[in-house]
C-alpha cells in the first residue's frame, strides 16, 4: 500500500472515530458525507450541516473537495453551489480574504449583529437536524458532480473548518 493510501485510510479512520457522523458513498474511501453541528455559543448553534468530501487520488498532496449539501450562510461558502474556500481553513480567517459569498462578508464587516441574525435564519430554514438527510436527497448522489459544484484550492492544506 502506498504512503498516500495509508494516509487516506488513517485520516478517514480518525474521522470515523470522532464525534462526527460519517457516511461512505458507494463504499468508497474517497467519497463520503460528514454531518456536523454548529459550535455552541455561536450564531450557528443548533444547526446541523452535511458536507460531501471527495478525496483526490493524490491526497494528501492535493486538497480534498468539500461542499455543503444544505445551505450555509458564511463568507467562505458559496451559497448556490455549497463549495468551500479551503484556502483559509488552517489560517486565521478574515473577511479580507476573497470571499465566495461577498454579501455575507460585507454584512459581517458592516453589521455583525445583522450578520448573526441572518446566520440564525439560515440555521432555522436550512440546517435543522431532521432536514439534513432531505437536503442530500435533493442533490442525489447518483448524479455526477462537476468540479464547479465542489471546487477547492489545490494548494490548501486539509484541516478542520472553523465556522
Amino acid at each position: 500500500m502506498s504512503s498516500p493510501s495509508k494516509r487516506r485510510e488513517m485520516d478517514l479512520m480518525k474521522l470515523m472515530m470522532s464525534d462526527y457522523k460519517v457516511e461512505m458513498i458507494n463504499d468508497s474511501m474517497q467519497e463520503f458525507y460528514v454531518d456536523f453541528h454548529g459550535p455552541k455559543d455561536s450564531a450557528y448553534q443548533g444547526g446541523v450541516w452535511r458536507i460531501r468530501v471527495d478525496l483526490p487520488d493524490a491526497y494528501p498532496y492535493k486538497s480534498p473537495s468539500v461542499g455543503f449539501i444544505n445551505k450555509m450562510y458564511h463568507p467562505n461558502v458559496d451559497e448556490m453551489s455549497g463549495s468551500v474556500c479551503l484556502d483559509v481553513i488552517n489560517q486565521t480567517w478574515s473577511p479580507m480574504f476573497d470571499p465566495l459569498n461577498g454579501e455575507a462578508a460585507a454584512l459581517m464587516m458592516r453589521d455583525r449583529t445583522a450578520y448573526e441574525q441572518r446566520v440564525r435564519e439560515y440555521c432555522e430554514k436550512y440546517a435543522k437536524p431532521e432536514d439534513v438527510g432531505a437536503a442530500q436527497e435533493d442533490k442525489s448522489s447518483d448524479e455526477e458532480l462537476s468540479e464547479d459544484d465542489y471546487a477547492s484550492s489545490d494548494e490548501a492544506i486539509a484541516g478542520e473548518a472553523d465556522l
